[in-house]
């Protein structure tokens, strides 16, 4: 049976002595200090000792209606039940699937009222979720247990000797330090090391990984790809290694070698597999080591055509149309990753034209359009957006371009500058479309030149693609996804539904998804939109005003990819909450 969403209807603190697990002298206690230093109170009662952790959760299992498990004492959970519910959805929500029986399977969670989270798993997997309730902590250690799996030295040796002379990178440019670090540069030049550097960098561009990640701790090293949003732990070499490797890969992006208690960041640029890659190199030093990570850029595969990155026919049009009005902003949010420069610069594409004058402030230019005025933001030196930004005014711009709206200055500029005639693009960081509005006025934009200006404001998600070679199908009830959010109208009168996945093959490295869309959500700033906005209301009121006017949102954009078979419903849950009405 699938949990309901309830609340408790009287306090936990009062509800504990009532039934006297603890006394009021204890609660008053806990709540003291809880007012000292915060926190749950359930928390501080086992901080305190009043309280044992099993006897807090089989309590509150009580009040919900589920049963509390120890997976401590839970004994081994077959493979199978395991493999039932993706890795992703596992970590995201933290909860485990421990067993099934005929149509029903057991669910541990530390949330047994998250009921957005069983619904969706509902969805998945077509099964019945009866949800437990088991310590947060143990289902983390379960979730290492039986998902947590890391490669081994040997697997990096027998790969190397199986690569050999397929694993060459050439650095296309290379410059030398300047500085006689004898044992550092000879340490970065060994003939091992080089191997490995090149085996880590020709693996990503084989793997179309978008960044590397080389993580160092007390007693190993750590290599993750992140291939389509998703890191990767990857064969890594040996923690001895590891300072000839970032002295390797500093001497590559022409940094200096000697430093190694600050941060750096660098560029290079390599050729490998018959095609140039440029790669940002950014070094952190952290306790154990410097960490590397690694942004790969790959001009080759940059989509600049709108139809290819995902928007629904239906946004598509009111986007097209509002990027062709002469005069005001466009925002696209969402976070790092999700995709807003490929967006961006697509849009920049379709709009250059040889009687329009396009400039740019990016930090950095990631990629080289033919035609538009491109300016890297360097704020070590004064030029920041902001900077620039007043620049571009003095220079006869059509469409402007900021890289993003970090502080009021650059928003009151860009404001200036759409309100003297300008198209300006520019992105911000916030979860959804309208909260682009509720960020603007902490901002201290005041409301009436926000509607004066913005006409349209986009968030954006990316999901991965099923892999068309291992993809197959299966079946949900109907039921299931009128409860995750469509209407009977768009069910149909089937009593199931079919969905599909990805098996996982050689072609997809056994991920069962090869390649990214983006699903977007598209608020257009019409007049409805803008009385709100002047009367300062709610992000909520905001959006349900919007979807009431035929808004699409993350959720639902998501959902239609889900039923074209284009993605699966754990890529929806990951990148995408449940609408609240």
């Amino acid at each position: 049976m699938a949990v309901k969403h309830m609340a408790l209807k009287k306090k936990l603190g009062d509800l504990l002595v009532e039934v006297g697990i603890i006394t009021p002298q204890q609660l008053q206690d806990a709540m003291e200090e809880q007012k000292r230093k915060g926190g749950k109170l359930g928390l501080i009662l086992m901080s305190l000792g009043y309280i044992t952790e099993d006897v807090l959760l089989a309590f509150l299992g009580k009040q919900c209606g589920v049963s509390y498990v120890s997976l401590s004492e839970y004994g081994e959970i077959p493979e199978d039940i395991i493999k039932s519910v993706p890795e992703s959805v596992v970590r995201h929500q933290t909860l485990l699937p421990i067993a099934r029986e005929g149509n029903v399977l057991t669910i541990a969670m530390a949330d047994p009222l998250n009921v957005f989270a069983t619904d969706d798993l509902r969805l998945m997997t077509g099964n019945e979720i009866n949800v437990v309730i088991a310590s947060e902590s143990e289902i983390k250690a379960a979730i290492e247990k039986y998902y947590g799996t890391k490669a081994s030295m040997e697997t990096l040796v027998k790969d190397m000797e199986v690569v050999g002379a397929d694993a060459n990178v050439d650095v296309v440019k290379e410059s030398d330090t300047g500085k006689d670090i004898v044992s550092l540069e000879a340490a970065g030049e060994d003939a091992p090391i080089v191997k490995i550097v090149n085996l880590l960098l020709s693996g990503a561009v084989k793997t179309k990984a978008s960044d590397i990640h080389i993580e160092p701790y007390e007693k190993s090293l750590r290599v993750r790809y992140r291939i389509d949003g998703v890191l990767h732990e990857v064969s890594a070499p040996p923690k001895k290694t590891q300072n000839a490797i970032v002295s390797r890969l500093k001497i590559m992006s022409n940094l200096d070698i000697a430093e190694r208690r600050l941060p750096q960041d660098g560029r290079i640029k390599i050729k490998v597999l018959n095609k140039e890659v440029d790669l940002r190199v950014s070094i952190l030093p952290t306790a154990f080591g410097e960490k590397v990570v690694m942004r790969l850029l790959d001009a080759s595969s940059l989509k600049l055509e709108l139809t290819q990155l995902g928007f629904e026919p239906e946004a598509l049009a009111i986007y097209h149309k509002n990027i062709q009005i002469p005069y005001g902003i466009i925002l696209m949010t969402g976070p790092t990753g999700s995709g807003k420069s490929t967006t961006l610069y697509s849009t920049l594409a379709t709009l250059n034209q040889p009687d329009v004058n396009i400039s740019t402030i990016e930090d950095p230019v990631e990629y080289v359009l033919e035609g538009i005025n491109q300016v890297h933001a360097r704020a070590d030196i004064g030029l920041t957006f902001a900077a620039g930004l007043k620049a571009f005014l003095r220079q006869d711009p059509d469409i402007i371009m900021v890289g993003e709206i970090r502080d009021t200055e650059t928003a009151e500029i860009a404001i200036n500058a759409a309100l003297t005639g300008h198209l300006v693009f520019s992105t911000l960081h916030t979860n959804d479309a309208p909260g682009a509005v509720t960020r603007l006025n902490n901002m201290g934009i005041e409301p009436f030149l926000t509607t004066s200006t913005v006409i349209m404001v986009v968030a954006q998600r990316l999901v991965r693609v099923i892999c068309r070679n291992c993809k197959e199908e299966y079946e949900v009830p109907a039921d299931i996804l009128m409860s995750s959010g469509l209407s009977k109208k768009e069910v149909g009168d089937s009593k199931k539904i079919k969905l599909y996945k990805g098996r996982g093959c050689d072609q997809c490295s056994h991920t069962g998804y090869r390649g990214r869309l983006a699903c977007y959500e598209v608020m257009e700033i019409n007049d409805k939109i803008k009385e709100l906005i002047l009367d300062r209301a709610s992000t909520h009121i905001i959006k349900q005003t919007a979807i009431d006017n035929g808004m699409i949102t993350l959720r639902k954009a998501a959902l239609k990819k889900v039923l074209a078979g284009v993605t699966t419903v754990e890529e929806m849950m990951r990148i995408t909450f449940a609408d609240v009405e």
